[in-house]
């Protein structure tokens, strides 16, 4: 489903009271600025099995309306006017060229909370009700196709030591992924950023990250996810 936008080419999106009872359709701009509630579709993804297995999340795009340059859930977005949970599984595909059959997501539940912030001078309320959903995948990093416009990269990191990092046990931790250059932006490759294919080319980085450097979901979203995960 092509995401539904106005006039000026901006997202719809269903609006909610915090009781989740439907009030219309908002432009993203509007639903940020007045801080309605919307619906969003989130997806964690896992590798490995034990006490190897790892969490895969991404860096947001620095040109975000909403935390640029953090780090996030693997892939995420909201759901559209009129657009269901199912049909915003397309995240997956768009954000990391990850085709997965929808009945091959885990549910893990719901959770709502809402975030305030600045960015580039223009502040924003954002409250979502968030469907919440895992999936393990074994591929390498290399082998996703990110989405220049939405992520800046993809990291991994050990589950134990997240859930280690979560609970105040650790500083950090240490986290290797891929990554476009720096200066990279939507549309606008940086100097020797293009592959002979035509793909911007990434590079294998890492980085070690602390509970600050992320989205702030808050702990208790951020501790039952990663519990769930490591279930799966």
């Amino acid at each position: 489903m092509a995401a539904i936008t106005n006039a000026k080419d901006e997202e719809l999106f269903d609006i909610y009271d915090e009781a989740m009872n439907h009030l219309g359709v908002a432009a993203r701009s509007e639903v940020h600025a007045k801080g309605y509630w919307h619906q969003s579709f989130h997806c964690w993804i896992v590798s490995g099995e034990g006490a190897d297995r790892q969490v895969l999340f991404q860096q947001r795009n620095a040109l975000k309306d909403t935390f640029p340059n953090c780090y996030d859930i693997t892939a995420a977005g909201h759901l559209a006017a009129g657009e269901t949970v199912r049909q915003a599984a397309r995240e997956l595909e768009e954000e990391l060229g990850l085709a997965v059959p929808f009945e091959a997501l885990t549910p893990l539940g719901a959770a709502q909370y809402e975030n305030t912030g600045e960015v580039r001078g223009v502040p924003f309320i954002d409250r979502e009700y968030c469907h919440l959903f895992g999936v393990r995948c074994d591929q390498p990093l290399t082998s996703y196709r990110l989405q220049a416009a939405e992520v800046a990269g993809l990291y991994q990191a050990s589950l134990r030591e997240m859930l280690e990092l979560l609970a105040g046990a650790r500083e950090s931790v240490d986290t290797r992924g891929i990554a476009f250059p720096p200066g990279e932006r939507p549309g606008q490759l940086a100097p020797g950023a293009e592959s002979t294919d035509g793909v911007t080319a990434l590079s294998a980085c890492s980085v070690r990250l602390g509970r600050h450097d992320f989205v702030p979901h808050g702990d208790a979203y951020y501790e039952r996810v990663m519990t769930a995960l490591a279930a799966l």
